[in-house]
């Protein structure tokens, strides 16, 4: 177990926690594990393909994801990494900027010398490891050509040094234990039913079907030869919803506050709480166009004590948190696939997250699974129950 887990009041204060220098050489030989003879390549996504020519984008204005990627990343496996590790190339390549979570990439990338070249033909058939680190998540897409082509690889998204000093810095082979540990104490569960209180007191439940699947994990390790590609920071267990109803609320990215009615596994209108009528209107309209975009895909609680990173891809991942996703969720063994939704730009599968930091109007106040003829508690007011804990503890 995670010595972050065996001390209480780090749990309660994640900011509290200590953690080992960032190293390339650590993280990728403890994912990758063998990485000799491996060839590998780094892919980050542009607005403007031309700034990759002669690393353009390094002397441009914003891009701080694309740029932690060359320096963290691209140099340290030309500076010392690639030897270190066994392994050849350390190319980067950028893919068109796709301004949704998920979407299906295009074709087309871009080589530092300004090339043009195919994913499908020039990268994903030639290259055993594949890192993505971006600006939006690639991981439904990059797993879908991982089972195609073969190749393993990571999916960085949105990138930071917070990220980079923390969720990055962990042993993962720590992080896979500490998740199939919480795996192992939720997997078959029947149901999962979620409180919410607002700030008048108002309490909101969602109920999620769960049919007795069993649990899956995102835990950070992709060993052996087998094509998989793993979501880092990793560290939660979730479940794909076979039913959903209810109601929970929402805090759109303009800070407006909505209650979500969930009818039949799907999200089928919202209400305004306060902020922007157009906000709720919006999003409405979008689930009057395309029903399949409020869909629920996914349920997961995160197992890892980590600092708040302000980047989703970390947060999730927090001990005491839990999220929702809307869209889909082939990549994590669901039936909605982006062939269901009208439009391609739809079919993305966009995270909701509860946290402390990110909804700070609303309370989690419990979290409760029926397993059987088992009642328990998972989480009471963003804090892992005593259940949890013990999971944790290996009791």
């Amino acid at each position: 177990m995670s010595a972050a887990l065996l001390d209480p009041e780090i749990v309660l204060n994640p900011e509290m926690r200590e953690f080992p220098e960032f190293s390339l050489t650590r993280l990728l030989g403890t994912v990758f594990e063998p990485t000799e003879g491996c060839r590998i390549c780094l892919l980050i996504d542009l607005e403007d393909l031309g700034l990759m020519k002669d690393y353009a984008f390094l002397e441009a204005k914003g891009h701080e994801v694309q740029k932690k990627a060359f320096t963290e990343f691209h140099l340290g496996l030309k500076d010392g990494g690639l030897e270190a590790l066994g392994m050849t190339g350390g190319e980067m390549f950028a893919y068109p900027m796709t301004y949704g979570s998920n979407l299906d990439l295009r074709d087309e990338c871009v080589d530092a010398l300004g090339h043009t070249l195919s994913l499908d033909r020039d990268i994903f058939p030639n290259y055993d490891i594949i890192l993505c680190l971006s600006t939006w998540s690639a991981t439904a897409p990059l797993t879908a050509k991982c089972r195609e082509f073969g190749f393993r690889g990571a999916t960085m998204h949105g990138v930071n040094d917070i990220i980079l000093s923390s969720g990055l810095a962990v042993d993962y082979n720590e992080v896979s234990a500490d998740a199939e540990k919480i795996r192992l104490a939720l997997t078959g569960a029947d149901e999962i039913e979620i409180d919410f209180t607002l700030e008048d007191g108002r309490v909101l439940t969602a109920w999620l079907g769960l049919d007795g699947q069993e649990a899956q994990k995102s835990h950070g390790l992709c060993k052996g030869k087998s094509p998989d590609v793993a979501n880092l920071p990793a560290g939660e267990v979730y479940f794909v919803p076979v039913d959903a109803r209810g109601q929970f609320p929402m805090k759109y990215a303009d800070g407006t506050l909505g209650i979500l009615d969930v009818e039949n596994r799907a999200i089928v209108r919202s209400t305004l709480i306060a902020g922007d009528p157009a906000t709720i209107d919006d999003h409405n309209a979008r689930l009057a166009d395309d029903p399949m975009t409020g869909t629920l895909g996914e349920l997961g609680f995160g197992t890892q004590v980590l600092p708040v990173s302000g980047a989703d891809i970390q947060d999730e991942k927090i001990l005491g948190t839990c999220h929702m996703a809307t869209g889909r969720d082939d990549h994590l063994g669901g039936d909605i696939v982006p062939d269901m939704f009208k439009k391609h730009e739809n079919s993305t599968h966009d995270d909701i997250l509860f946290a402390p930091h990110k909804t700070p109007n609303f309370d989690i106040s419990q979290v409760r699974m029926k397993r059987g003829d088992q009642r328990e508690i998972l989480i009471e007011h963003f804090q892992p129950s005593p259940f949890v804990l013990a999971a944790l503890r290996g009791e």
